[in-house]
């Protein structure tokens, strides 16, 4: 309950000719001599009667305009919190006639729960900011920057479906800006998304694009450098792969970097040995070493597909269980890896099932040949279904056969 002197002084000011002066020296008064217990009281019985029914809108906008600032000055965040909550409830049905005074506050109360590192709280108050009206013109610029900073809060806790759906609307308004520190997040912001979606090819050259920044400090370009290797490395072998990991290997910075090792053996396809992906994985992120659909993770499919590639460098034949034992797989599943790549213009080569043969041509993983292994892999699928469905003819026909001629199968077709 706030203080009878508060009250009384509050009669007083709402007797006033002058109220705005008279309200916002109390207010200044309230905030510097309330004690610490009684202050979030104080200043709700001030909102209380700020936004009763002796009080116009022309005079109470400029109030609670005021107040939002002096709030702001509280020191204590957990005043600051409970007043604001108080202050958005009373605004709660008439917040359209206040939408100035209603997104201050709430911008307000996204700095204390920032303080307090209660970020996904921060991103729902920012949420509630009113950012297309028909009450006032509302500018890009601060659209984009209310979206950046829900963005941020999102990614402090690593909620990257919803920090994702603030992105692609800020995507619409990026071209616009001219805060390049905005800009800035915006573009760390999508290489993280891009990062945790597993799209590591355009996360790399989005990390690599950061590294050159004049505005980012260099320890955080060097490490953006190093994120962009990481990147290259967990992306998908192929010719796309090649080139990124030809120009991070040519950036002189990348040779000063722990992960410069593992990035040269990769681009020269040398086969990587398993206490060198061990090492490279100890500094992975979780996303980065979650299992995909069929239970292997993102690095043990990229060093298999690299191997693959370093295999094809100096083998021109092999057979399946000799490759598997190069990849650490069975037979089968090298000979999947294969096909696949084959299939996708990945590595050039082709496949003979029957001898349990692969045969490497051409420069694997650059782009040599592509569209003839692509449709030579299309090729060989489709002759796969052609002698499927013969076979299913043929034991339709069979069927028919018994069912209508037992006889005739039973004397004349071998079982």
């Amino acid at each position: 309950m706030a203080s009878s002197e508060v009250v009384a002084e509050l009669s007083r000011a709402n007797s006033s000719t002058d109220k705005i002066s008279e309200f916002n020296h109390l207010l200044q008064r309230i905030v510097q001599n309330s004690p610490p217990a009684q202050l979030a009281a104080n200043l709700e019985a001030w909102l209380d009667t700020i936004l009763g029914d002796t009080l116009g809108i022309m005079t109470s906008r400029p109030l609670l305009e005021t107040f939002a600032q002096a709030l702001k000055g509280v020191p204590r965040t957990d005043v600051k919190i409970q007043v604001g909550r108080y202050f958005l409830n009373l605004l709660r049905s008439q917040s359209a006639s206040f939408e100035v005074q209603d997104a201050s506050t709430r911008e307000m109360l996204a700095d204390a729960y920032e303080d307090q590192g209660e970020h996904i709280a921060a991103a729902k108050e920012l949420q509630e900011i009113t950012l297309e009206s028909s009450q006032r013109t509302i500018p890009d610029e601060y659209k984009f920057k209310v979206w950046i900073r829900i963005i941020r809060n999102y990614l402090e806790e690593d909620e990257f479906a919803d920090a994702e759906l603030y992105l692609n609307r800020a995507k619409s308004l990026v071209h616009k800006s001219q805060d390049q520190a905005l800009n800035l997040m915006f573009q760390l912001s999508q290489a993280r998304i891009l990062d945790a979606r597993r799209k590591f090819l355009e996360a790399s050259q989005s990390y690599h694009g950061l590294s050159f920044s004049p505005l980012v400090v260099e320890d955080e370009r060097m490490r953006a450098l190093s994120s962009a290797i990481v990147c290259a490395v967990l992306a998908p072998a192929g010719p796309q792969r090649s080139r990124t990991l030809a120009r991070l290997y040519k950036d002189e910075r990348a040779h000063e970097l722990p992960e410069f090792g593992i990035l040269e053996k990769i681009f020269l396809d040398r086969l990587l040995s398993p206490n060198e992906v061990e090492n490279f994985a100890a500094n992975l992120a979780e996303h980065q070493l979650a299992k995909t659909a069929d239970g292997s993770t993102v690095l043990a499919k990229a060093v298999i597909e690299h191997n693959l590639l370093g295999a094809s460098r100096v083998y021109e034949d092999i057979r399946f269980e000799e490759l598997g034992g190069l990849l650490g797989l069975p037979g089968h599943k090298a000979e999947h890896y294969a096909s696949r790549m084959i299939e996708q213009g990945r590595l050039s080569g082709s496949i003979d099932q029957i001898r349990g043969l692969i045969s490497f041509g051409g420069d694997a993983g650059t782009g040599d040949r592509v569209g003839a292994n692509a449709a030579s892999g299309k090729t060989l699928r489709k002759w796969d279904s052609n002698v499927q469905g013969l076979a299913e003819e043929v034991e339709k026909v069979t069927s028919f056969l018994q069912s209508e001629y037992p006889d005739f199968v039973a004397a004349n077709l071998a079982h």
